[in-house]
């Protein structure tokens, strides 16, 4: 009897084992692919999951850490207050106000000053290029394909830094380079809006004016007719204009709205048809507004935004390039101290 029991227990042990009534999960092999080879937008199933692409990921890899000091002088309230600050967020050099000359406005010239030495838009792309990753190279590219100075914005008389910030944002992400800022009130003390603006004032062009009428002089000696958003009985809608002409898209104070002297000075007044009981937007949705009907418009009529020729997409590339992070800076510096040392009949 008791080697009965044994040989039961023994069979039934190893039937345990076959069955495995506890089996392991099976994860299948990684794949080794690169990650660049994922879709940047996977669904997700769960509503509750965020995700980040990879590319976004990427942007936060600066060739060096800025310090909080920097960081600070680049927020839209201190650029704003600091007018020097403004001049030395651009680095290339840069044509003078007016422009009386050419019949299509770009503010820059073909050279970057490193002490005594120039060096070219392709210098600086050659120097400061293999610094950065691939996919930011390819993000800035990308974004001067999509930029023109066709469009611009004026921003007259904001009373709230976070109405400016969010209208740069707006500005930056529909590919309008050019922002021009009236007489802000900077006798206020007004909160942190860089998380606002997204550091988007970083990459756009910013001139500051004393008063409309500077601004806009200046404005049509480049080109640009002067279009002012206004609810009047003269105002075309913003649906019916053409968006293909160098237009300077002005927005005016949240509770005043544009300046009778900026109303006096402009070409046109444009508004946005309103369906609802309110008759006004706020001032940076009205912004947005207005500027993504323009892109629209002119991708309509013309195939695209972007307008820039093949020299000027790439002095903005190197613009771009030398914003990107002080270390930029240092690297051309370096590049032209080595350019210096060559004797001028071996750079040929």
């Amino acid at each position: 009897m008791s080697a009965c029991s044994s040989l039961i227990r023994t069979y039934l042990s190893n039937l345990h084992c076959k069955l495995d009534l506890n089996p392991k999960p099976f994860f299948p092999p990684l794949s080794l692919r690169p990650l660049t080879s994922v879709p940047l937008c996977t669904p997700i199933s769960s509503s509750r999951t965020r995700t980040r692409s990879f590319s976004a990921l990427q942007e936060v890899a600066p060739l060096e850490d800025e310090s909080p000091e920097e960081l600070a002088k680049d927020t839209v309230e201190h650029l704003l207050t600091h007018q020097d600050d403004v001049a030395r967020l651009m680095k290339m050099e840069r044509k003078s106000g007016m422009d009386t000359h050419s019949n299509r406005w770009f503010p820059y010239f073909d050279r970057f000053r490193c002490g005594s030495e120039f060096l070219s838009s392709r210098e600086v792309i050659e120097a400061i290029g293999p610094a950065l990753m691939e996919e930011r190279k390819e993000r800035l590219r990308r974004v001067v394909r999509n930029r023109s100075y066709s469009v611009c914005l004026v921003v007259e008389g904001l009373s709230d830094f976070g109405n400016v910030s969010a209208t740069f944002r707006s500005a930056d992400a529909l590919g309008l380079q050019s922002v021009h800022v009236v007489a802000c009130d900077s006798s206020k003390r007004y909160r942190e809006n860089r998380h606002v603006s997204m550091g988007a004032e970083k990459w756009l062009d910013i001139e500051l004016w004393n008063s409309p009428k500077e601004c806009f002089e200046v404005l049509k000696s480049r080109g640009y007719r002067i279009a002012t958003t206004h609810l009047g009985m003269d105002a075309v809608s913003i649906y019916d204009m053409d968006w293909s002409r160098p237009t300077a898209i002005v927005v005016g104070n949240e509770n005043r709205g544009i300046s009778d002297e900026a109303l006096e000075l402009s070409d046109l007044h444009c508004s946005i048809p309103m369906k609802g009981m309110v008759d006004s937007f706020n001032v940076s949705v009205a912004a947005g507004i207005v500027m993504h009907q323009a892109v629209c418009d002119r991708t309509m009529r013309l195939g695209c935004h972007g307008d820039l020729s093949e020299d000027e997409s790439q002095i903005l590339l190197a613009e771009f390039l030398l914003r990107h992070n002080n270390s930029s800076i240092s690297i051309a510096h370096e590049y032209a101290k080595r350019k210096a040392r060559i004797p001028p009949i071996t750079r040929l």
